[in-house]
Formats: C-alpha cells, structure tokens, sequence
C-alpha cells in the first residue's frame, strides 16, 4: 500500500525549490518591479528624474536618514499619528460594542456610520482647522475621523460573530455591561479589534500625511511636498519609501499581536 504522506508536498521546499512558492512568487514581483524600474529610468521616455534611478534614490535615502531634521519631523508625524489612533480607536472601539451588542442602537445608528465611512475625510480638513487650528490638533482630528469609521464598523460585525454561549455565560453571572465588554467581547474578538486597528491606522496615517502636505511646516508629509515643490524627486521617493516601510513595520507588529494568543474563555474570565 502506498503511504500517504509521499504524497505529500515539503513546505519549505516543493519540488525542489530552495523558497516557498509563495516566497519566490514575492521575491519576483520585487525583482521584476526594479527591473522595470531601472529600464524605464535609463530609457529617457520621461522628463529627466521624473523617474530617477535607483542608485540615486539609495543616494538620497542616505542623505535623508543621516539628517538630524528628518528625525523631528518623522517624531511629529508619528506623534500626530498615534493620538488620532488612540483617540479614534478607543472612540470607534466603543461605539462599534455599543452598536454591536445592542440591535435597537444598531438599527438607529449604524446606517449613518456605513453612509460617513465612504465619504473622504479631507473634506472636512477646513473645518478642523477652524476648529484646531493650523497646528497639530488639526492633523490629529483628520487621523482620528478617518480611524474611526473602520474601526468601529469591524468591531460591530465582529462582535455579532461571537459564540452565543459565551454571551449567556456573562449574562448567567450577572456581568454588567462594561464587564460583558472586557471579559467577554474584547477576549472573544481578538483577532478582529486587532484587524479593525490595522485598518484604522493605515487610514490614519492616509489622514494625517495628507493633512500635512496641504498645511504644515512639519511632518513627513511636509517633507514630501516640499521635495516636491523644488523637484528633487529623488528625496520626494526616499520619503515614500521610508513611509511605506514604517507602514509596513506598524502593520506587521500588529499582525503579531492578532496571531499571538486565543480569546479567553467567558467563565474563567468571570469567576
């Protein structure tokens, strides 16, 4: 009889492969994307640093990260960052328990919520700034607003998936509702107040960069528009690139901290 496990696949090196497909499959698309990258710089197709070459952009990232400045604007833009997704997570965090434990709160409420999310939030930028100011107040809000949709529409959806009976356990024992929110809700959803959370600070961060690149003295989006505005290109896509891997950064260690554990049990939370 044949076994069953030579039937099986190595997941570290399928057919031969020393990567996973998976991994390869990524390593090529980065290779390919700087393949494309140095060809389209080196042809001449478009204006002259319009699409600079890699080397100068490497050159650039140098200068950017070895200037002292830098580091005062990037600790503005990541102080501005972190207010708005503590004041828009919390806030969409109890809106979103708020909405998904009680049906009548939900059926009057959440439909204004599903009708805001989509609209852009930059609309509202002049009015923060009559209401905050042109300082960092005005920042923080637009990150705020623009964290607390999605954070407190995926806390809803993801409170209604919890186990019907964890619910009557707290209920059973009589837990009030802020005890029903941190021993059952919050320990039985884990995984999605941590996705809510990644969502809302990749919004976030969307709202305060933009907000800085229209009005600011300050900030990494200040950075990027004023590199902009004096067409050094390659400093402009330095930047992009250290947003995007901060970015990265962020989303990864929050991933880590959705994988790391399982929801806790209703009874032994409670007893």
């Amino acid at each position: 009889m044949a076994e069953t496990g030579r039937l099986r696949l190595s997941a570290t090196a399928p057919l031969g492969l020393p990567l996973r497909p998976v991994t390869a499959l990524r390593i090529a698309i980065i290779v390919a994307v700087v393949v494309i990258w140095e060809a389209v710089s080196a042809s001449g197709w478009l204006y002259r640093d319009v699409v600079p070459s890699l080397a100068a952009i490497g050159k650039a990232l140098y200068a950017t990260l070895s200037d002292p400045t830098f580091y005062f604007h990037l600790g503005t833009t990541a102080y501005e960052i972190a207010i708005a997704m503590v004041i828009g997570g919390l806030s969409g965090l109890a809106v979103g328990i708020l909405l998904g434990g009680s049906k009548f709160m939900s059926r009057a409420y959440e439909a204004y919520l599903y009708y805001l999310g989509p609209c852009p939030k930059i609309i509202f930028f002049p009015i923060m700034i009559m209401w905050f100011g042109t300082g960092p107040g005005s920042k923080i809000a637009l990150g705020a607003v623009s964290c607390f949709f999605p954070v407190a529409l995926s806390v809803a959806a993801g409170l209604r998936q919890i186990d019907a009976v964890l619910i009557r356990v707290g209920r059973s024992f009589r837990a009030n509702p802020v005890q029903m929110a941190l021993k059952i809700y919050l320990p039985a959803m884990r995984e999605p107040v941590v996705n809510s959370f990644r969502l809302g600070l990749g919004v976030a961060i969307i709202g305060v960069l933009l907000a800085e690149t229209k009005l600011s003295n300050r900030g990494l989006g200040f950075m990027v528009i004023d590199a902009y505005s004096h067409f050094d290109m390659p400093a402009m896509y330095a930047l992009i690139i250290v947003v995007f891997a901060l970015a990265v950064a962020l989303n990864t260690a929050l991933s880590q901290l959705a994988r790391g554990g399982g929801p806790a049990s209703g009874a032994g939370a409670l007893s």
